[in-house]
C-alpha cells in the first residue's frame, strides 16, 4: 500500500474508533442523563404509553391514569381531591414535567426502575401490558382532610407527624392547586398552567408552604430556648422564679423589650411559657447565648440543607452570626429566625418523644405491580435535642399552656393531654403587616404520642387585632391531632 492510501486507511480508522466510542458512551455513560432529560421526547412517549403506578393513601390510590385521544400519550395523570394532595403527590404533565413525589419515585410510578427489572422482562414474556409500581405513603386520609378543611380559605400550611417514627401524617398548603388541571396537553392544559405559574398570581397556589415556605416562627420558638435554657443549666426548676427585671433593656441598647401579659417581672419559666413573657426568654437566650443557642436550635433541625422526606424542605434559619441583641430577639422567633412547618412539627414532636427526634419521612413502601414490596422505609433517628427528663418538663409545661393559657382551644379531653405553644409572629417592614398566626401541639394518650403538629395561617382575612395562635390556628391543629387519636382507637 502506498503512503497516501495508508493515511486514508489510518484516517478512516480513527474515525471508525471514534464513532464506536462515542456511542458506546451515549449508550452506556450518558443513558441515565439522557433518560431523565425532560426534552427527550421518546422518554415522554414511554411514560405516558402506560398507566402509571399510583400513589396510596390508607391503601387507596390518591392518583390514577385515563385514556386519551392524543397520538403520541395513550395515558394521561389523574387526582383524586386533588387540590388537597397535591402538596403530597406533586404534578405529573405530559408538557410541562413532574414535581415532588411524581418525580422523585417516577421511575418506580412509570415501570422504568431498575428495581423493576424482573417485571419488565416477565411482561415481555407474558404479553402483559407494562405497568409502573405503587408508591404507598405514611398520609393519614383523616388528617389530611382535616388540615384541609381548617385551613380552608385562609393561606397557610399544617405539617404533622408521629413523633415516635417520624411518619409524616398530614402536609396542606393553601390556596392550593389541582394538579390535573395541567396534566395533558391541551389548550385548556396550557391556560391552567400559565394562571397557576404566572408571577403575578399573588396567592402562589402551586408553593408548598409546608416544607418550602419559612417564616418568623414567634413564640412557637420559645420552647427551643426552654430546651436550650434547661439543657445548659440555666434553669435549674421550671417553677423557681428567673432573674428577669421589668422592663428589660436588651442587651448593648436602650430598647426594652415588651410584654403583652403582666406578671413577667421575675417569672417562672413555667407561668412565663403560659402566658408568653417575651423578657423572660429574650433574657434565657442571651444567658444561653448565641452558639448554644445555636447548637441546641441545630438539634431541632435548624440550618439542615438537605432534609429530604423525600421532597427537600427548605432550610430553616437561626443565624450563626448575629450580635448580641440580635441573638436576645431571635430566642423569641423574631429577627432573623425563619423556619418551615414541618420544623416546627419536628420541634413538637421531639418534645412529646421525650427528647429523642426521628427523621421525619412520608414514603413508607415502594411496591412492584405484582405488589411484591421493593423497599420499605425504616424510622431513623435524627437526633437528641434534650434529655428525656428535660423533654418531660417541657411537656409539663406545654400542656399548662392548653390548660391554663392560650391554647385553651386546643384541648381534646377524654383523657387525652394536649401539649402547645401558640404563637404570634410580626410581618412586613415595622411590623406593618398582619402578623401570621402560629400553633405548635402534640396530643398524649396513654400509649404516648401519636401526634404532634405544626398549624401557621399565612393570612385568614381576619382583623388584626383578632389575630392569634390560639385563636386561628390552635383549631386547625386540635381538628388534626383528633382525626389521628380518633383514627388509633
Amino acid at each position: 500500500m502506498n503512503k497516501p492510501l495508508r493515511r486514508i486507511a489510518i484516517f478512516c480508522g480513527l474515525l471508525v474508533l471514534a464513532l464506536l466510542v462515542r456511542a458506546n458512551w451515549l449508550q452506556y455513560v450518558d443513558a441515565e442523563e439522557l433518560n431523565a432529560n425532560d426534552r427527550n421526547r421518546r422518554v415522554l412517549i414511554d411514560r405516558y404509553a402506560h398507566e402509571r403506578g399510583n400513589i396510596i393513601v390508607d391503601g387507596k390510590p390518591i392518583t390514577g391514569s385515563v385514556k386519551t385521544d392524543h397520538n403520541d400519550f395513550a395515558y394521561k395523570r389523574t387526582y383524586v381531591n386533588g387540590p388537597m394532595w397535591s402538596p403530597v403527590t406533586g404534578y405529573a404533565s405530559q408538557v410541562f414535567g413532574a414535581n415532588q413525589i411524581e418525580k422523585l419515585e417516577d421511575g418506580i410510578l412509570s415501570g422504568n426502575s431498575d428495581q423493576l427489572f424482573f417485571d419488565r422482562t416477565m411482561s415481555m414474556f407474558t404479553g402483559d401490558e407494562k405497568k409502573g409500581g405503587n408508591v404507598v405513603t405514611t398520609l393519614s386520609g383523616a388528617a389530611q382532610k382535616a388540615a384541609f378543611e381548617g385551613l380552608g380559605s385562609k393561606k397557610g400550611a399544617v405539617a404533622a407527624m408521629d413523633p415516635k417514627t417520624g411518619k409524616i401524617l398530614a402536609l396542606a398548603s393553601t390556596p392550593s392547586y389541582d394538579p390535573g388541571t395541567f396534566a395533558g396537553s391541551a389548550k385548556e392544559d396550557e391556560k391552567a398552567w400559565a394562571t397557576l405559574s404566572s408571577k403575578d398570581n399573588k396567592d402562589k397556589p402551586m408553593l408548598n408552604r409546608a416544607l418550602r415556605e419559612v417564616y418568623p416562627p414567634g413564640s412557637t420558638f420559645k420552647v427551643v430556648t426552654a430546651a436550650a435554657a434547661l439543657e445548659h443549666g440555666k434553669v435549674k426548676d421550671v417553677n423557681d422564679e428567673t432573674d428577669t427585671p421589668e422592663p428589660y433593656i436588651l442587651p448593648n441598647t436602650r430598647t426594652p423589650m415588651k410584654n403583652m401579659s403582666g406578671g413577667c417581672e421575675n417569672a417562672t419559666l413555667k407561668y412565663a411559657l403560659q402566658v408568653s413573657c417575651n423578657s423572660v426568654f429574650a433574657k434565657l437566650g442571651d444567658d444561653v447565648g448565641r452558639d448554644k443557642m445555636l447548637e441546641t436550635a441545630e438539634k431541632f433541625g435548624f440550618n439542615e440543607a438537605e432534609l429530604d422526606v423525600p421532597v427537600r424542605a427548605a432550610k430553616s434559619r437561626y443565624n450563626e452570626t448575629m450580635d448580641r441583641p440580635g441573638n436576645a430577639l431571635s430566642s423569641i422567633g423574631q429577627f432573623d429566625t425563619a423556619t418551615t412547618p414541618l420544623q416546627m412539627a419536628m420541634v413538637a414532636a421531639a418534645i412529646a418523644n421525650d427528647g429523642k427526634l426521628m427523621k421525619p419521612y412520608m414514603v413508607d413502601q415502594l411496591v412492584a405491580p405484582n405488589l411484591d414490596v421493593i423497599s420499605k422505609t425504616k424510622p431513623q433517628e435524627m437526633s437528641r435535642p434534650l434529655s428525656g427528663e428535660n423533654a418531660q418538663l417541657l411537656q409539663d409545661m406545654m400542656e399548662n399552656v392548653v390548660e391554663n393559657g392560650g391554647g385553651k382551644k386546643a384541648a381534646l379531653g377524654g383523657g387525652v393531654k394536649v401539649g402547645g405553644k401558640t404563637g404570634t409572629a410580626q410581618h412586613g417592614e415595622n411590623n406593618a403587616k398582619n402578623p401570621y398566626a402560629w400553633f405548635i401541639s402534640y396530643a398524649k394518650t396513654g400509649d404516648g404520642s401519636p401526634v404532634a403538629v405544626a398549624v401557621v395561617v399565612e393570612d385568614s382575612g381576619a382583623e388584626r387585632e383578632n389575630i392569634s395562635g390560639g385563636g386561628l390556628a390552635a383549631p386547625i391543629a386540635k381538628a388534626v391531632m383528633k382525626a389521628v387519636v380518633d383514627s388509633k382507637r
